[in-house]
């Protein structure tokens, strides 16, 4: 198959506007437009001479996860709420409409830059994995992605390679993926501004960079959130550092400022938890609807730093709130999957080298599966080929949608998978008496509905492999029953506490969760039971985790601490193999019945 080719961008080249017609319509839904003031963007110039200011226009997404075909179930579509307070849902996303809805917004627009705020990979369907997001990076280039700030997941599988996908060349261990094709990297900069080395406090990659647009200079500083090393796997960080996000930032305005740069957004890979889940939901006066670090994050931000472009909760907003000098200052997020980017407007002052602050206004756009960019399709078209036979496989059948709601703490999904896992020790390790999964690790539902040509009902390897992009091991370690309880524990207290990551349990380990409780008495202690019988502190137990869990991920430091470590085999194909043998054309699973964990509320 002819590999569709794009042209690398120089720091020079002018974008690419004006691909799509003029008369494009209903690609876009815009939700109504935050802003900070109703001054005007500057004053008035006497004719002959050059405005006091010009416009700049900010296109920005987050989480992307390489998201490069339309995504399914709840994460590829978006809450829209109407002026008499219902809701309806849009389907969106896709990189082929995600391209044509930026070029579209471009139009017009002499000065404009498209940013990102961390996790553009990792996480990633199969089409963008098995080539370890590859595709994804080739997809932002067409895109004409400019910057990009690092998230927790773009450190999947090590900084190392994060490195590589930003400089090019074919794969240490799985080398090429055709004879004609070698990797030329990112178009654009990953940022990580307080990603440093242990020995030398320098970051693994630029902290910052200065775009030029026209003469209007715009620095941008790109930070993960602090805490990335607890939730990512421990050997792919091993050498490096994760610093406090504003003060990271704040001492990088600082630099810019000495450049003479005084505009400057901040891409922060941390955010919030809107009142609303609708994406043109009002985010109440500074602020008030909005809640999550980011709200932190913003509060000790310096006044120097114009806009927050924030990722990493999933969630929609276009929130306006106080700087640290008492200034209006947008705070936005695009939700993921590119199912929506934001959009945003600014005054830049000449003179002062900066943006006009009460000039910024934004709203999130909704991406609508029209009019998708043919180079793109062409795009994804190449390594769908390539990935097509492994993908398109039939691994199970299911008789309905089978959830991951993480707004209950136990999803029948989540129970579906830790029963997977627990089969899969059982044949590795007979005495194996139960399996944890965390909900972080499942990405996203299993479908009822065909998401192509492979019949309603039918799960590909594809279609599991979503569910679990992560590529652990299945892990089968030691815990006495004291250990399992301060796990239990953990879930509900420290850094936990208000983070929803209650691990999802194999059939036979039950407790109670007392919500009317306050951390770790959340847990009832005498309720733990283990295949009926309850749970007897000094004994031992086996227990099947992920390896990524196993090594005290998700704020789970008791699990790093399990002895007699036995490893298995590949987390999603320990699921696929349970589907396969459980369900057929004639029994199709159902979702896994509740009650593992009783609620009291």
């Amino acid at each position: 198959m002819q590999r569709p080719t794009s042209s690398r961008r120089t720091g020079s080249r002018r974008r690419t506007a004006g691909i799509l017609a003029a008369g494009l319509a209903g690609a876009l839904v815009l939700a109504l437009p935050a802003t900070q003031a109703t001054a005007g963007a500057g004053k008035p110039h006497k004719p002959g001479k050059p405005s006091a200011t010009t416009e700049l226009q900010v296109l920005a997404i987050n989480d992307l996860h390489g998201a490069l075909e339309p995504p399914t179930g709840s994460g590829g579509r978006v809450t829209h709420l109407h002026e008499d307070g219902t809701t309806s849902t849009i389907d969106a996303g896709g990189a082929e409409y995600l391209a044509s809805a930026l070029r579209e917004a471009r139009e017009g627009h002499k000065r404009s830059v498209t940013v990102a705020a961390g996790d553009m990979i990792g996480a990633t369907p199969l089409l963008s994995a098995l080539f370890h997001d590859e595709p994804t990076i080739e997809a932002l280039n067409l895109m004409d992605m400019d910057v990009v700030g690092v998230g927790n997941h773009e450190f999947d599988e090590g900084w190392q390679e994060l490195v590589r996908l930003q400089e090019g060349g074919c794969h240490p261990v799985d080398g090429c993926y055709a004879e004609d094709r070698t990797y030329q990297g990112a178009d654009f900069p990953f940022l990580a501004a307080n990603v440093v080395h242990e020995d030398t406090g320098e970051p693994i990659l630029a902290p910052y960079v200065i775009k030029n647009l026209k003469g209007a200079k715009v620095g941008f500083i790109g930070v993960t959130l602090e805490g990335t090393a607890n939730i990512v796997t421990q050997s792919g960080i091993e050498g490096i550092d994760f610093l406090d996000e504003a003060e990271t930032i704040n001492t990088y305005a600082k630099q810019l400022k000495r450049k003479g740069v005084n505009a400057v957004i901040a891409l922060i890979h941390e955010g919030g938890y809107p009142a609303s889940s609708a994406y043109n939901a009002d985010c109440g006066p500074g602020g008030a609807n909005l809640s999550g670090p980011i709200v932190e994050i913003s509060q000790n931000t310096s006044a120097m730093v114009d806009v927050l472009v924030t990722g990493h909760t999933h969630q929609p907003y276009v929130c306006s709130m106080p700087d640290p000098a008492g200034n209006e200052r947008l705070v936005t997020s695009a939700a993921s999957n590119g199912r929506l980017f934001t959009e945003l407007s600014m005054a830049y002052d000449w003179r002062k080298r900066d943006i006009v602050r009460a000039s910024v206004t934004g709203s999130n756009v909704v991406v609508e599966r029209e009019n998708p960019a043919t180079d793109m399709t062409d795009l994804i078209g190449y390594w769908d080929a390539l990935a097509g036979p492994f993908a398109s496989r039939a691994v199970g059948w299911i008789a309905e949608d089978i959830t991951q709601n993480r707004n209950i703490p136990e999803s029948p999904l989540g129970n579906l998978i830790a029963d997977a896992q627990l089969v899969h020790a059982r044949s590795v390790d007979p005495s194996t008496d139960l399996a944890l999964m965390n909900p972080g690790g499942i990405r996203t539902d299993l479908t009822f509905a065909a998401s192509g040509d492979e019949g309603d009902g039918v799960v590909t390897f594809e279609e599991a492999f979503a569910v679990q992009p992560f590529t652990n091991y299945v892990h089968i370690i030691d815990l006495t029953g004291e250990q399992l309880l301060a796990v239990l524990r953990e879930q509900v207290s420290g850094d936990n506490e208000a983070a929803n990551r209650i691990l999802q349990p194999s059939e036979g380990f039950a407790y109670t969760l007392d919500l009317t409780r306050s951390g770790a008495d959340r847990i009832i202690a005498g309720s733990v039971t283990v295949n009926g019988e309850p749970l007897d502190p000094a004994a031992t137990y086996r227990v099947a985790v992920n390896s990524f869990l196993a090594g005290g991920g998700d704020a789970f430091p008791t699990l790093a601490e399990g002895g007699n470590t036995v490893v298995g085999g590949i987390d999603v194909d320990a699921f696929a193999d349970y589907l396969t043998a459980n369900s057929s054309t004639e029994a199709p699973l159902t979702a896994p019945a509740a009650g593992r964990i009783t609620v009291i509320r």
